[in-house]
């Protein structure tokens, strides 16, 4: 099973997304992960204070069986494919990371100080999740849909608000990794040196 743990190239990856689409199409359905969110809190009961949670949820039950089957995908790799951490990451990536405290960057596909357990015990880190957890969830919904939605769905479909779309994700992205970031690490890295110090003192 060596296949399944490298990158896939273009060329393979990139025909089975648009048989994909192609199914999807012909049986009538859009694909999107954050459509997923709405089903969801219709599920909840959200339809007794906003018109929007009102509609019949059943029409996307394979929507939810799509994004289950990616979580149990992802959870099928990281615990018994193993190799997926060995992927190659670009040397002034990792130079960068460890510049600002991320130690394992060259050994770890997802360093710890980024994705560990401990972000679940860190109250800044709570903090940083929920606020982008809302941030995501609310701009997905704004913006009509997610990256999946508007990139391979509106694009394919030739949508010029998805376009606008697409080109807001990758610029807000390309700023949050630029600037956002490494903002966020140097504050933490100097905030763990200080404790250090009035530790040790």
């Amino acid at each position: 099973m060596n296949y399944l743990t490298q990158v896939w190239p273009w060329y393979v990856a990139g025909p089975i997304i648009g048989i994909t689409m192609l199914l999807l199409v012909l049986g009538g359905k859009t694909f999107g992960m954050s459509g997923n969110l709405r089903t969801l809190c219709t599920l909840g009961g959200a339809g007794r204070f906003a018109d929007f949670f009102r509609f019949d949820w059943r029409t996307q039950q394979w929507n939810l069986m799509l994004a289950g089957g990616a979580l149990l995908g992802g959870a099928f790799a990281a615990f018994f494919l193993d190799g997926l951490a060995a992927q190659p990451i670009a040397e002034h990536t990792v130079q960068q990371l460890s510049q600002l405290g991320v130690a394992d960057a060259q050994t770890a596909y997802l360093p710890a100080q980024l994705f560990g357990s401990e972000a679940w015990t860190s109250p800044r880190a709570l903090a940083m999740l929920t606020i982008g957890g809302f941030l995501v969830g609310f701009g997905t919904r704004y913006a009509g849909g997610c990256t999946s939605g508007h990139a391979i769905t509106g694009l394919s479909a030739g949508e010029l608000p998805s376009l606008i779309a697409v080109v807001g994700f990758f610029t807000g992205g390309l700023l949050a990794t630029h600037y956002v970031l490494p903002s966020l690490l140097r504050t933490a890295k100097q905030a763990t040196f200080v404790l250090a110090e009035i530790w040790s003192a």
